[in-house]
């Protein structure tokens, strides 16, 4: 889910909105901190406030007067209570008695750096229930000014899950938004994956009239192009076949007009020879390719094996060994390429190993997830240096997979073009002694 998130476009731009958001609150409360820590400023909220002080000082007077406190209270909202050796006066019944209150200077207003305003002489601070209280001495006299009035009761919502409650709704919308404004890639990001698996006949439509739509118009655009270039090029190949093709056909014609019959024999091998690459030249120039377009059906891999022994392998059976499991396995491969794999790879197998050497053995298997498929032979193996070059085109070693073995040199790469167009895998397994065992991995389903 994190992985998930940390990849969404919509997440990061949101999460770039949170911190721009966080540095513009922080940034404008500490230039309001510095701008009210000012000397100045601080000097004339605290004058301000002393002289508010004074004057209620100066107008209730000493001993306090009630009627100049009832005043107070009809022009300002709050209310006064008054305590002194012979007066427990309040403006309202409901005023707190002292003893519910804690008064203490305030750090707002105090001498440090921090506070709003300068120390106030002789006056401390407390609140309750949502008010606050002001005490000032006047003589024997103790004066409290509570605001604001104790009969007033907040009716309204709490500051603070106001502004989170906002805060939230803001996010959650800057949210779905963002979430709305970069929907179409998901969209875009579909067809590509079409595109990309070969099928460019797919477009991607539904994508609004903006900047992602012109991406989208433009991916349909580019697959559009590249069709055009693989039929250029399919086109080309099979020009390139049918040219090269007919010369070959004609050759074979002429050769049976020939008495010569040894040499005949070698230029007929030597022609099918050149058929075999002409032939897997195309097939390895239609499979080297990530768009490879496979013609996958659900296929019993038992019958599959079965059909492979009886069309090309049928006069030397007796020398291959299969080993099929006791359930049918399916597969959802291509057939045709699939058979083409295990012929060339029983082909290599028979050609570089002799009767005596023992049997070719074809094992077939299945996990959860993949047909495992694996072909051993017990001939002379091979040495480092094949190894490394197994799976190259045309390679084949002078020592033990001379010319006059047969081969073109091609059966090995096609049969890895094959694995990799069903996204599978090919390696040797290592061996006790000779021969060499291939094995194909293919995922059961794509």
């Amino acid at each position: 889910m994190l992985n998930r998130l940390t990849r969404s476009l919509s997440f990061r731009l949101l999460v770039i909105f949170l911190v721009l958001g966080g540095l513009f609150v922080f940034g404008t409360f500490k230039a309001i901190q510095r701008f009210y820590n000012s000397d100045e400023i601080r000097g004339l909220i605290s004058g301000h406030l002393s002289l508010h002080v004074s004057y209620v000082r100066e107008d209730i007077g000493v001993p306090p007067r009630i009627d100049r406190a009832i005043a107070i209270t009809e022009k300002v909202p709050v209310d006064i209570r008054i305590l002194g050796p012979d007066i427990d006066w309040a403006s309202d019944p409901a005023f707190p008695r002292l003893e519910q209150l804690t008064f203490e200077p305030s750090p707002r207003f105090s001498n440090d750096p921090g506070a709003w305003a300068g120390e106030l002489q002789g006056v401390d601070f407390a609140d309750l229930d949502n008010h606050d209280f002001l005490r000032m001495r006047q003589g024997d006299y103790e004066v409290v000014v509570a605001t604001p009035r104790i009969s007033d009761v907040s009716d309204g919502p709490a500051l603070v899950p106001l502004v989170l409650g906002l805060g939230l709704s803001f996010l959650l919308a800057a949210y779905a938004a963002v979430t709305w404004l970069f929907r179409p890639i998901q969209t875009i990001r579909e067809g590509a994956e079409h595109i990309g698996r070969g099928n460019f006949d797919f477009r991607i439509s539904n994508v609004r009239g903006d900047q992602l739509g012109d991406l989208a118009t433009d991916i349909n655009r580019m697959a559009g192009d590249v069709q055009s270039m693989l039929d250029a090029k399919r086109s080309l190949l099979l020009g390139i076949s049918h040219e090269l093709r007919s010369p070959l056909s004609r050759m074979r014609l002429q050769l049976e007009f020939f008495d010569d019959t040894e040499n005949i024999a070698s230029l007929k091998t030597e022609i099918a020879e050149m058929e075999t690459i002409v032939v897997s030249l195309l097939e390895a120039e239609r499979l080297n390719s990530r768009h490879t377009q496979l013609t996958r059906t659900q296929v019993v891999v038992g019958e599959l094996v079965d059909e492979l022994l009886d069309n090309y392998f049928a006069r030397e059976v007796s020398r291959i060994n299969v080993s099929l499991p006791s359930e049918p396995v399916y597969a959802y491969v291509d057939e045709a390429r699939i058979g083409l794999l295990l012929k060339n790879l029983i082909s290599n197998a028979l050609r570089y190993s002799q009767p005596e050497d023992g049997s070719v053995e074809l094992t077939i298997a299945a996990t959860d997830s993949e047909l495992v498929m694996t072909v051993t032979d017990h001939g002379p193996g091979l040495s480092e240096g094949q190894v490394a070059h197994i799976g190259e085109p045309f390679y084949r070693d002078d020592a033990s997979r001379a010319r006059e073995s047969g081969g073109t040199g091609l059966g090995l790469y096609l049969a890895t073009l094959v694995v990799k167009a069903h996204s599978g895998s090919l390696k040797l397994l290592p061996t006790d002694d000779h021969g060499a065992s291939v094995e194909v991995r293919i995922p059961l389903i794509d």
